[in-house]
């Protein structure tokens, strides 16, 4: 499968790294232009291309870069794109760290993918935002390995959400269904889904658990949660990309 990547952080080059080791054709895009990712491409062996040319190179499409920067993409950026190929939306806010304050979702009224939908103008399916970078890289197993790390998936569309949801399965994880995109706040930072690791059976506990609709206690506890992790990381000296 031919799997464009836009973003060659820590999310994208463990994608990409994983994606060539089985066999996929990889192209891998970053802000500042192919020139800059030799050493990307040496270690993962994907194909360094501009950003246009990652969003109209694949089959699938992954958005893996800081939320704040969602904005500075291109307006036309899919342009083109055919409209079953399934566009994978990886980011996480980060108002401390990184992204500053965006009062859509501060307020709880969009929930960190569909903000990044409504600015890419495309469908998105969200997965991939609540592990770390090296237990995607190096964690997956085979299906049916007992304790097989579980990833939720959300999006609006069934048939993409299904193509993205065996590209998990293959990458060594079980995909769990977590509903519509509205509903993907159950996988955001600050919930208990949040980069836990945690296998099939518990992880769809957890986001049955916590219902279909936010409440405001929810929101706000959430918020705090992840405030008080981000406050960890700084205190530690954590950089994100």
């Amino acid at each position: 499968m031919k799997i464009g990547i836009i973003g060659a952080g820590f999310i994208g080059s463990a994608l990409a790294t994983r994606l060539t080791s089985l066999g996929h054709s990889v192209a891998i895009a970053n802000s500042r232009g192919p020139e800059t990712l030799g050493e990307v491409a040496q270690k993962t062996g994907a194909t360094p291309v501009t950003a246009p040319e990652a969003a109209h190179y694949g089959e699938i499409i992954v958005v893996t870069i800081p939320l704040k920067n969602i904005p500075d993409l291109p307006k036309d950026l899919f342009e083109g794109v055919p409209a079953d190929v399934p566009v994978i939306d990886t980011s996480n806010y980060y108002p401390l760290l990184r992204d500053g304050h965006l009062s859509e979702l501060e307020h709880g009224e969009l929930t960190e993918s569909e903000w990044v939908q409504q600015h890419l103008g495309r469908p998105v399916v969200k997965v991939f935002n609540n592990i770390m970078a090296e237990h995607l890289e190096k964690s997956g197993k085979p299906a049916g390995t007992p304790g097989r790390i579980a990833l939720p998936v959300a999006g609006d569309d069934p048939t993409a959400k299904q193509k993205v949801m065996a590209l998990v399965d293959e990458l060594g994880f079980d995909a769990v269904d977590n509903g519509s995109l509205h509903e993907s706040w159950r996988q955001q930072p600050g919930t208990p889904t949040y980069g836990a690791d945690l296998p099939a059976g518990e992880l769809a506990q957890q986001l049955e658990s916590l219902g279909t609709t936010r409440t405001e206690q929810q929101h706000a506890q959430f918020l705090a949660n992840h405030a008080a992790l981000e406050k960890q990381m700084q205190a530690q000296g954590v950089k994100l990309q």
